[in-house]
């Protein structure tokens, strides 16, 4: 079986204690030659300096091709195309580029009046800068705010058509799900590379907190399985079983491209892409 190209998603931090914990992650994973990596912001934007900051760190320092995360919350068009450019000039050539969550007390996505009204239009305004790879985000369960039961679909083909270049799916737990949603692409005609959003299962509770916000569907047995693996002290060896099978159906189903949401937590996910014959090609250096 074929070595898939692999990702990380990193988060962020928001006090020294977790400035170190990212670094240490990023220190863990670099070795795996990743294709990228990428960096979120905080629900409503509010991590819009820690993200900058990070990402210049990170390419400095590591050398890696950093994908910046931009949303459209809480900033006019000109302020958002202006990270967009800080971002170019930190040496940044990849941009996630996402409509973004509801700031903290609202309740759904509201445009700021001059902003951009949706991922769509973001796309739009980066692919016409000509400066960077635009990646965006796809859904293969319905996303919570979606119109029906088809709207992900359309919704990807519009940001596809507005210029982006590859789509990052959220997390899923069956194999199935995403293999529907990309004969759904396809049918649409959605020809660009969807990449599937893995999430090493480092907390069940956590996880399901996780599927609960996104539209992200339990599977029963899933459930049972972690409840008595957690019974038995057998969690841990569960989950590297669960993410490592789900990533080889998925490699057995023509995917190339792994990424993997890392919750700025190394071990899970190196354990799994050495499982997938992935192995550490350099060491780096630890950050000071």
């Amino acid at each position: 079986m074929a070595q898939p190209r692999i990702s990380f998603e990193f988060f962020p931090p928001q006090s020294l204690d977790a400035s170190f914990k990212l670094f240490e992650t990023v220190q863990a994973l670099a070795p795996m030659s990743p294709e990228f990596v990428s960096v979120t912001y905080g629900a409503g934007g509010t991590t819009r300096k820690l993200t900058h900051d990070a990402v210049g760190t990170i390419h400095r320092n590591y050398g890696l091709n950093v994908a910046a995360h931009l949303t459209c919350v809480e900033a006019s068009k000109s302020e958002t195309l202006e990270i967009a450019e800080a971002y170019h000039a930190a040496g940044v050539r990849q941009i996630v580029a996402l409509r973004g969550d509801a700031p903290n007390g609202a309740d759904r996505f509201a445009p700021h009046r001059d902003g951009f009204a949706h991922s769509a239009d973001l796309v739009e305004a980066l692919a016409r800068t000509g400066k960077f790879e635009i990646a965006v985000g796809a859904y293969p369960e319905p996303h919570p705010d979606a119109a029906d039961p088809t709207a992900d679909v359309r919704w990807l083909k519009r940001k596809v058509d507005a210029g982006a270049n590859k789509a990052i799916t959220q997390f899923f737990f069956d194999a199935d799900t995403f293999f529907r949603f990309r004969d759904d692409c396809v049918a649409a005609g959605i020809h660009a590379p969807i990449i599937p959003g893995i999430l090493p299962i480092q907390s069940w509770a956590g996880a399901k907190r996780f599927a609960a916000r996104c539209g992200t569907k339990v599977p029963a047995k899933l459930d049972e399985a972690f409840t008595t693996a957690a019974r038995d002290g057998r969690e841990e060896l569960l989950a590297l079983a669960q993410c490592t099978a789900l990533c080889d159906r998925l490699i057995e189903g023509g995917v190339e491209d792994l990424h993997f949401y890392t919750l700025n937590r190394p071990n899970l996910t190196r354990e799994v892409v050495r499982a997938l014959g992935i192995t550490p090609q350099v060491q780096l250096e630890k950050v000071a």
